[in-house]
């Protein structure tokens, strides 16, 4: 057996007293208290934290082991994903990449997190009448199809809510979980039925940002956008966004990942168990995208005539609804590329 020793790193805790270097907080724990809790051995515990570095304790002066509630919680998540049939070192790999993901600031921004880390995803300049169809269009062939998927819509104003509001009831009743994030014309009324509602703040920076995301192993989808500053006096549905799509699996992930933050930051309810079900890295898309791909073949020339027809119409009425069964084309076109 290899006993040599590697370098584990640890937390000090000086004598008591000295807060200004106090080690994490609720650190009371020994290693036989975790042991109780977990039913992990100590000699476990121990040989856990020599080779694969964890769970990192804090020390006494003495030297003793002390361990928070964290690291209660993280050795039961070890042992969980042991169960499921992981191997201890990517157990242990795993449950420290989500602490270190955790322990990140939190971004403030959806647009600002797709476009920091995923630059190859196109940006297009769209009237809010165009992303208004796209949305309708994904909550329809996505976020209505997934398998409890987990929603997060962001509408910016109570104002622009209002028109979707019955529809993310019914995404509601088929979601993993749904969230609209918007900011209330009067904070003090009761929450409507459906949604989770994620009241946004007149300073915040998702404010400015319209988005649909649909994270689900099945039909992950993320359309966000930003407002263009300096519109005062452009009628609503001709102000102009930069926008971006994907249905890249990891890109969506980071992008409900941002939601859920923001909507625990806000004190949204049932955000710890979203957070926790967002914690893993997204798994290939294992939908079948085919009902997709087999309008490829077609989906072009149906969207040249339904342009034409659009064109054609007088009436405001008839533009606007051959305006969205457009934008659905132009949406199976995209995604089916």
């Amino acid at each position: 057996m290899n006993t040599t020793s590697t370098s584990v790193p640890v937390r000090r805790i000086d004598a008591p007293g000295n807060s200004a270097t106090a080690g994490s907080a609720g650190a009371s724990l020994s290693i036989g208290d975790l042991a109780e809790r977990t039913g992990v051995a100590p000699a476990t515990l121990r040989m856990w934290e020599q080779r694969h570095g964890f769970p990192v304790p804090d020390r006494l002066e003495s030297g003793h082991r002390r361990y928070s509630e964290a690291d209660v919680a993280g050795v039961q998540e070890v042992l969980g994903r042991r169960e499921a049939g992981v191997r201890l070192d990517a157990a242990i790999a795993e449950v420290l990449a989500g602490a270190q993901r955790a322990a990140e600031p939190r971004a403030a921004s959806v647009w600002a997190e797709l476009r920091r880390h995923h630059r190859e995803v196109p940006v297009h300049r769209l009237t809010k009448q165009t992303l208004l169809s796209l949305s309708w269009a994904i909550e329809d062939e996505f976020a209505a199809k997934a398998e409890r998927a987990h929603l997060f819509g962001l509408f910016q104003a109570e104002q622009y809510y209002r028109p979707a509001r019955r529809r993310w009831r019914e995404l509601s009743r088929v979601a993993g979980s749904a969230y609209a994030f918007y900011a209330p014309a009067d904070p003090d009324a009761p929450a409507p039925e459906g949604a989770t509602p994620v009241l946004l703040d007149d300073d915040s920076p998702v404010r400015r940002e319209w988005a649909v995301v649909c994270d689900s192993h099945d039909l992950p989808v993320v359309l966000t956008a930003w407002e263009l500053p300096g519109q005062e006096g452009v009628p609503d549905r001709e102000r102009l966004f930069e926008s971006a799509w994907t249905i890249d699996p990891t890109a969506v992930r980071r992008a409900a990942r941002t939601c859920a933050a923001l909507a625990a930051q806000a004190g949204a309810g049932g955000t710890a168990a979203v957070q926790f079900a967002l914690a893993d890295e997204p798994a290939p898309v294992a939908a079948d995208l085919a009902a997709v791909s087999a309008l490829r073949q077609v989906s072009i020339p149906i969207s040249v005539i339904l342009g034409s027809l659009y064109l054609k119409e007088s009436s405001p009425a008839r533009r606007f609804y051959w305006a969205v069964v457009l934008s659905v084309g132009v949406v199976v076109i995209i995604l089916s590329r």
